[in-house]
């Protein structure tokens, strides 16, 4: 989803390394690098990977396809269950308590030590962040209850310490809103990729019984058993054509 707003690409080494080339001399994957270990091993290479990103995230413009998702949540009631971290569907004007993060958000941090402290909001967190080394330089996040070392909200490969208090109410309420909308329910699918195919269950299981699934990914875009529509376009060309498509219909 966030690719067509000029976010990078994670998918495979080459995809990742195209977008950081420092990365590729060290021989790191994204997978390597999103590991809670090095917070505690190297915490300047740790946050100079996330630090980055939490950069890149609040410069981004969320793309058109955004708006188009903004105007059918406007006529239907809607739900948005993501696995990406960066907070664009609330950046593009979702209401916060409309969008479950199964995977957390980088804007959210969380004490590194678990000294207790709750999770609090990452505003005004300045990482910087040498463009060559792509480490971390001068004071890092801190943790404001005892002053240690913070690390993002989310959850990441092989992590065990994911404090989900913030995203776990999201998430709940989603399931319940899910289990109350099932037999109208219309799931538009979304870039959600066979790797960390958290949120291709969701939506396979949400229309198991209806095949109201539309699959939007370049990629992958195959439908288990044929039960829904594959779409092998990118976000906002998809999302308009089917907003177009809409409009047409709606005219008749």
């Amino acid at each position: 989803m966030g690719v067509d707003s000029g976010l990078p690409d994670f998918r495979g080494p080459e995809g990742f390394w195209r977008a950081y080339p420092p990365y590729r001399a060290l021989g790191l994957r994204f997978e390597e690098l999103a590991d809670p270990v090095h917070f505690a091993d190297d915490p300047a290479l740790a946050w100079g990977f996330y630090g980055h990103r939490l950069s890149l995230y609040r410069v981004t413009t969320p793309h058109t396809g955004f708006a188009v998702l903004r105007r059918w949540a406007d006529r239907v009631p809607t739900r948005v269950f993501t696995s990406n971290v960066d907070g664009q569907f609330q950046k593009a004007g979702f209401a916060p308590s409309t969008v479950a993060e199964c995977h957390g958000s980088i804007h959210h941090l969380q004490c590194l030590a678990g000294c207790g402290q709750p999770v609090w909001p990452a505003d005004g967190v300045e990482v910087d962040v040498d463009p060559t080394t792509m480490r971390a330089r001068g004071p890092l996040p801190a943790c404001p209850g005892c002053g240690g070392l913070a690390r993002p909200a989310i959850l990441m490969f092989g992590d065990w310490s994911w404090d989900d208090s913030q995203a776990r109410p999201q998430l709940e309420e989603h399931v319940a809103w899910v289990r109350t909308h099932r037999s109208r329910l219309v799931v538009v699918e979304i870039g959600a990729g066979t790797a960390v195919p958290t949120v291709r269950r969701q939506a396979e299981l949400a229309t198991a019984a209806t095949g109201a699934l539309i699959r939007i990914n370049v990629r992958e875009p195959q439908v288990r058993h044929g039960r829904g529509i594959r779409l092998a376009l990118p976000a906002a060309e998809a999302l308009e054509a089917l907003d177009a498509a809409r409009e047409r219909r709606s005219s008749r």
